[in-house]
């Protein structure tokens, strides 16, 4: 089974922002997130297309924002 725990990695180790698991070892894959802007040309997106999507997905926001679905965030 897997059990993904968010943290930080900073200088040289990661910083857990919620305790593991209780085990005394086991094997750990770490995955480096990007942050910033999604650079489009490099998904090959056009800025028209990104836009279009922008606008089909733009009718879910409302139910994506709202404070109680943090919920299905721990799934």
């Amino acid at each position: 089974m897997l059990i993904s725990i968010e943290g930080i990695f900073r200088n040289g180790n990661v910083e857990f922002l919620e305790p593991p698991p209780q085990t005394n070892e086991t094997r750990v894959l770490v995955t480096f997130l990007t942050s910033g802007p999604v650079q489009l040309s490099e998904k090959n997106i056009s800025e028209s297309q990104a836009a279009d999507l922008r606008g089909r997905l733009r009718s879910f926001a409302e139910d994506w924002d709202r404070p109680d679905m943090d919920v299905y965030d721990a799934l």
